[in-house]
């Protein structure tokens, strides 16, 4: 079987805790799968919403650390707005490797209609390379890493975190798809094999997951 991989760098990234409103703002260990929405559409130019395609990702961070940033608080006029100072976490050394059967969104990565973001407006990211590989699919994955997996479809020893699939492209946009996931640190190990559909990306010695995205359609 035929995938292709795409493999996008940053040297910053951070995925906001939904629903978080507090003086320190963390950031998720992996990007949830709407950030992997995301990237795709603004490479495509266009929402994409996922129907058949099978998607799969690996995250990876070399280290993830604190820094001051000013916020600016909006009250009901503009004398009202004050700025503060918070401390937001986030990522550095970042790579993300995206995997795809399908050929269209491979080829949007040749050339971004929009500018890529691993998170936050100035997490810009790059487009290290694209490459095409014959993988054989299986149904037991043992080596997951810096991924997300349904909490409802399987028992692993991992955080929990309720997050969206993806959101819509209306005003106010819309969160769809909201569920349960597992987050899968960079260096998460976990032996016991779970009965999930994937495979294994044998130059990069981990299994890749392939997202359930088909019901999540609005």
């Amino acid at each position: 079987m035929k995938v292709f991989r795409i493999h996008i760098s940053s040297w910053t990234a951070s995925f906001r805790y939904p629903n978080m409103i507090s003086g320190f703002q963390p950031t998720l260990p992996v990007p949830p799968v709407s950030t992997i929405i995301g990237i795709i559409s603004s490479a495509m130019g266009k929402p994409f919403i996922p129907s058949s395609e099978k998607i799969g990702f690996v995250f990876q961070a070399k280290s993830k650390t604190v820094d001051l940033e000013t916020i600016y608080q909006m009250g009901q006029s503009l004398t009202q707005i004050k700025s503060n100072v918070i401390k937001r976490e986030f990522l550095s050394d970042t790579d993300l490797f995206l995997y795809t059967d399908c050929e269209e969104i491979y080829l949007s990565f040749e050339k971004p209609y929009f500018p890529l973001l691993l998170g936050r407006s100035g997490d810009l990211a790059t487009i290290e390379s694209r490459d095409e590989l014959e993988i054989e699919e299986k149904k037991l994955l043992s080596n997951l890493k810096g991924t997300v997996v349904p909490f409802d479809k399987y028992q692993m020893p991992a955080m929990i975190q309720a997050l969206p699939v993806y959101f819509t492209d209306t005003i106010p946009r819309r969160n769809v798809g909201t569920r349960p996931y597992y987050l899968l640190e960079p260096t998460y190990r976990h032996n016991i094999p779970i009965a999930a559909l994937g495979f294994e990306d044998s130059g990069r010695k981990w299994d890749v997951y392939w997202q359930e995205l088909i019901n999540s359609k609005v």
